[in-house]
């Protein structure tokens, strides 16, 4: 705690607003992290049990039930009442086929949950992007110090390089130690979204086939 209270001292109004910056970057992205594990990781659970529960049911009825009951981030239940609402009479909605109404219900409804579960990805991205490049110039600026500490002092001594070159260090370890967990969890979760968005799609695609089943047999 000593070390961080020197180098708190040590630095002027810059350094502390980048020492700030780069700890509301950490923490803004690890809080995303744990949040958006949590929620990747529960509806990848969802829809590998909802989806075969749906179809293992009787009635339509019984598949919402089970649907319901298991989604619990709310990204297939939504695409099963698109795929069953019907279109106000006397819209343009009610006026184009069938076919097309589904689509644009069902695509409506895929786009929601999508970003549901994409939320998130653009700030790690920022993060992981933007966060050596804060620590870079915290990096400079305290050399910059240094260097103007010792054109003050006239000479070169210890006292006057050492506060100032060890922040620059600190800064930029700084800086590579916010941008990696954030990299690291923007590829891992882009893969999980990515994988969610197939399965979504294909129930969407099911769902579709079955509305117009149902409404070719009436």
């Amino acid at each position: 705690m000593q070390s961080l209270a020197q180098f708190w001292d040590g630095s002027d109004f810059v350094g502390r607003a980048v020492s700030l910056l780069l700890l509301a970057m950490s923490v803004a992205a690890w809080v995303l992290i744990l949040w958006k594990g949590r929620l990747l990781r529960r509806a990848s659970a969802d829809i590998a049990r909802a989806v075969p529960a749906f179809w293992d049911a009787a009635t339509l009825a019984d598949g919402r039930a089970r649907l319901a009951a298991m989604d619990r981030e709310g990204v297939l239940l939504p695409l099963l009442d698109a795929a069953a609402a019907q279109a106000p009479a006397g819209t343009l909605e009610a006026a184009g086929r069938l076919e097309s109404q589904l689509t644009r219900r069902l695509r409506d409804a895929l786009h929601r949950g999508l970003a549901r579960l994409q939320f998130g990805q653009v700030l790690l991205a920022s993060v992981g992007s933007t966060a050596p490049f804060v620590g870079l110039f915290g990096t400079v600026w305290a050399i910059y110090h240094a260097l103007t500490g010792i054109a003050a002092a006239g000479s070169i001594t210890i006292d006057k390089v050492s506060g100032p070159i060890g922040e620059a260090l600190v800064m930029t370890a700084a800086g590579i130690a916010v941008a990696v967990p954030a990299v690291l969890a923007y590829n891992v979760f882009g893969k999980r979204v990515a994988a969610c968005e197939a399965e979504l799609e294909g129930w969407a695609h099911d769902l579709r086939e079955m509305a117009l089943e149902a409404a070719a047999g009436r």
